[in-house]
């Protein structure tokens, strides 16, 4: 096998002509260009110099290394540039995959933010629901992705990500979402908000998510003691705050869903028992050493950072 250092003195001798004067130009002595040489007729299995009194020449086989010596060194220097760039964020690329709620509310500050400190550096988005963005993730097909799990409920297998470096971002806590007006947002005793019960939704009509949400919602409800009658589910939350908002049912929505929505015509209220889901970013044990993909998981745990603060007021009870 041929080493580009064997290769780069053989090009030296053939343009200087001697193994002193190519020694010079590579800052090697003598006997140290006469060693490499030796290695690499080794390796060819065949002379590829004819050392004269005045001067040391290229055998046929030594003309044709030279010749594709050039080009081999040239890639080289062009690899060497070019991981150079990306390590040094000239270059480079971050992919990234998340759920909506991370697209809208984490995501576009951090792509900011990467984008005003390293303008080179490439990122890209897909949307995705976990699990299915974690399996991304591992056929190689994003560098980063945001995920998150019920924190309330046994940890599933698929979110189980002990193969994975895991960035924990923030805790989402879930709200009740019900109409402007709605009896559970009348005066209590104390005049001050207060935790509803999930008991005290038992007979309202529902408004569901994405089916694993839609999961989640149901076994939040039958561990209060009951089965929710669900009417209607869409992944959209415009479109299920429209919904109660008309008045044709309730929801349960992360709080982070609540910070990249309008929020008119309904009241939200803290639940209880708290339910919270954990918000991570998650890449490969590798990927995790790349400069870009590093610099992107600080800039996304910065903008969870401007998400943690509490939410709005739950509604008082009037």
């Amino acid at each position: 096998m041929f080493e580009a250092r064997h290769l780069r003195v053989l090009r030296a001798v053939a343009l200087s002509g001697s193994f002193s004067a190519a020694g010079r130009e590579l800052g090697l002595t003598q006997p140290a260009v006469s060693q490499q040489m030796k290695a690499l007729e080794t390796a060819a299995g065949t002379p590829l110099l004819i050392r004269g009194p005045r001067e040391t020449r290229l055998t046929e086989a030594g003309e044709v290394l030279v010749r594709h010596a050039a080009n081999v060194l040239a890639g080289l220097a062009a690899a060497e540039e070019e991981v150079a760039a990306i390590a040094g964020l000239r270059a480079g690329r971050v992919r990234l995959a998340s759920f909506p709620t991370g697209s809208s509310t984490l995501v576009p500050s951090a792509v900011a933010a990467m984008r005003a400190h390293h303008p080179d550096t490439r990122v890209s988005l897909v949307e995705a629901e976990p699990p299915r963005s974690v399996d991304l993730l591992r056929a190689g097909d994003c560098d980063i992705t945001l995920a998150f799990r019920y924190a309330d409920l046994p940890v599933p297998a698929e979110e189980a990500w002990t193969d994975l470096v895991v960035r924990p971002l923030l805790t989402d806590r879930l709200v009740g979402v019900v109409p402007q007006g709605h009896p559970l947002t009348a005066p209590g005793p104390s005049g001050e908000p207060e935790p509803v019960p999930f008991a005290a939704l038992a007979e309202e009509q529902w408004i569901a998510g994405c089916p694993r949400c839609r999961r989640h919602l149901v076994e939040v409800c039958e561990r209060a003691g009951f089965a929710p009658r669900i009417d209607f589910a869409t992944d959209d939350y415009p479109a299920v705050v429209g919904l109660v908002a008309a008045g044709v049912g309730v929801a349960v929505l992360p709080e982070l869903a609540l910070a990249s929505v309008r929020t008119d015509g309904v009241a939200v209220l803290r639940l209880a028992p708290d339910v919270e889901r954990e918000v991570v970013a998650l890449t490969l044990p590798d990927l995790a050493h790349v400069p870009a993909v590093d610099v992107m998981l600080g800039r996304l745990a910065r903008a969870a950072l401007r998400h943690r603060a509490p939410a709005p007021a739950p509604a008082a009870r009037r």
